[in-house]
């Protein structure tokens, strides 16, 4: 199924973080990375904190959303992310943003992102490297989606 991973870290040598959680996902059983966008500089949301570096990957996998979810947060777990405070500083921050078409509404998994909409850090990478990806509860393309966004804050960070 494809699926949309947004990666974002604001601690330690983001640059090198976010190419090695890609080389994780690449390395998951039964999954592909197919395409990574560009890495952004963008201004945080929450208390103050360094500005982040984002970027947005599509995979291929035989995961289940469950299953690929879990494994995002082991992944992180692996890199030191402790969840202390909404919103605040983290070595590595990965969402699953879409799987396919699916909507998934259980407690601890919520498809397509539930905010993922309002946020210029994910739909402009996002939008870079699937702009006609539809969103199956809005039926908007990303791009669409991204072009109505203010993307004040959001930068290209001019290296992959």
């Amino acid at each position: 199924m494809p699926c949309a991973v947004a990666l974002g870290s604001n601690l330690g040598d983001s640059r090198q973080v976010l190419a090695l959680a890609l080389e994780r996902l690449e390395r998951l059983e039964g999954t592909t990375v197919i395409a990574r966008s560009s890495l952004y500089q963008t201004a945080p949301v929450g208390p103050p904190q360094p500005d982040y570096l984002n970027a947005c990957a599509l995979i291929e996998t035989n995961l289940s959303p469950q299953e690929l979810m879990a494994h995002l947060l082991a992944i992180e777990a692996d890199f030191g992310r402790i969840r202390q405070e909404r919103w605040g500083p983290r070595i590595l921050d990965l969402d699953l943003i879409l799987y396919a078409d699916q909507v998934v509404n259980e407690p601890d998994l919520q498809l397509p992102h539930p905010r993922f909409r309002e946020r210029a850090f994910v739909l402009v990478p996002l939008a870079e490297i699937a702009p006609h990806w539809v969103d199956p509860v809005t039926g908007a393309t990303l791009l669409d989606l991204c072009n109505a966004l203010d993307r004040e804050g959001v930068a290209p960070s001019h290296a992959r």
